[in-house]
């Protein structure tokens, strides 16, 4: 094993770091706060009985993602990444406005649209990597990726709170709130982004045919389709088991929190030995050896529960690694357009996990599912393991 560096984050990568992380959190916090009671609130509005126009209201952010994704990922590589974060944190505080004053299920359709439509995920990846150094690029990633379990977790036990207190309107209002928030934050706390690099743009078309990239699109593809078809099956696992629906934070949360402090290890020895490529492909195994493991025993609440913690370890180690390998990866002038391709990916891995997963288990069952998931699973493994490992350049400074 290579010594370790001695190394550390300066403070303009810290900044940066905690920085981004705050506007995902902030702006994920709004997203996830509507997950848990949506559905029955749905109910009280002009068109709530029809379920396919439910169904749309919560999926239409995902989808309007999917299509922004890779031309805001263009748009900062060209204009630049702070003002594309910015307009797209604009479009999502009218969505959220518009979502707020919703008289019907319609109108919040239409808010949830222009919601996704503010997809700056790229551009904050895409900005995180011009702003820290390849040696410390993980730990920043880390870091984005734990604010948005935090989010999740949080939002699990707030959303019925805040429902109570101020209904799905006053949190529709928060969410834009938070938005504007991440905006001062953007302008004001994160260091400022590098010049835009000059030269021949790489095209799209080179970026989608480099095989190292696509694995990354593979692979983030399939870790979202087990997630969201996890999510599918998992709740009713857990009222089998003898827990209430309302009570299912109380094995999310902890499980979210301990796999934080888990991964830790694992990103380092990733980062500081040099062991990119050894750590990526474990946390891949992982998440069949939890397939395989809900297959085979996963009925009990102590069983679930344990699954899901070595799920959520896994899964927040990939989190990390995989976007700061696309910003080693790709092109120095297409590092936006790569995290745009690479983040409508991830969409499109939440949509067809949510399919899949319940065609899976409403046809053939539960095992079924994880049974799919297995195998997705293993094909990730196999190509993970046939990749390059990534070189990781000292570099002096922050570029």
């Amino acid at each position: 094993m290579a010594a370790p560096s001695i190394d550390k984050m300066n403070r303009a990568e810290i900044v940066a770091g905690a920085s981004l992380a705050g506007v995902f959190a902030l702006r994920m916090l709004g997203l996830f706060l509507i997950l848990p009671i949506f559905t029955p609130h749905a109910r009280t509005l002009p068109g709530g009985d029809n379920l396919t126009l439910v169904g749309f209201a919560l999926g239409a952010y995902g989808l309007t993602q999917a299509l922004f994704q890779i031309p805001y990922g263009v748009a900062s590589d060209r204009y630049g990444r702070k003002p594309v974060i910015v307009f797209g944190l604009l479009l999502f505080v009218v969505g959220s406005v518009v979502a707020a004053l919703a008289p019907d299920i319609a109108w919040i359709v239409v808010g949830r649209v222009l919601q996704g439509a503010g997809a700056i995920s790229a551009a904050v990846t895409a900005l995180a990597a011009d702003l820290t150094r390849e040696q410390h690029r993980t730990k920043v990633m880390a870091m984005i990726g734990s604010s948005i379990g935090l989010a999740f977790a949080v939002s699990l036990v707030a959303a019925p709170l805040l429902y109570a207190a101020i209904s799905l309107s006053g949190i529709f209002w928060l969410t834009g709130i938070l938005a504007a928030a991440s905006i001062f934050v953007v302008l004001r706390v994160v260091p400022p982004a590098p010049a835009i690099l000059a030269g021949v743009r790489t095209p799209i078309l080179e970026v989608l045919k480099n095989l190292q990239l696509a694995r990354m699109n593979f692979g983030v593809l399939a870790l979202h389709l087990m997630q969201t078809a996890l999510w599918v099956v998992v709740p009713t696992a857990l009222v089998g088991a003898g827990l209430p629906l309302a009570e299912h934070w109380k094995v999310y949360l902890p499980a979210v929190l301990a796999s934080f402090v888990l991964m830790v290890p694992a990103i380092i020895v990733a980062e500081r030995y040099g062991r990119m490529k050894s750590v990526f492909v474990t946390a891949i195994s992982l998440l069949l050896l939890v397939q395989l493991g809900l297959y085979f025993s996963g009925e009990g609440l102590y069983s679930v529960a344990a699954w899901l913690l070595l799920f959520f370890v896994g899964f927040n180690i990939l989190e990390a690694m995989q976007p700061s390998l696309i910003s080693r990866i790709a092109p120095a002038q297409a590092k936006g357009t790569a995290l745009g391709i690479y983040n409508t990916t991830q969409s499109l891995g939440l949509f067809l996990g949510g399919v899949s997963g319940g065609w899976l288990a409403k046809h053939a069952g539960v095992a079924a599912v994880h049974a799919a998931c297995a195998v997705i699973a293993a094909i990730w493994l196999l190509l993970a393991a046939t990749m390059r490992a990534p070189s990781v350049k000292a570099a002096a400074g922050v570029h």
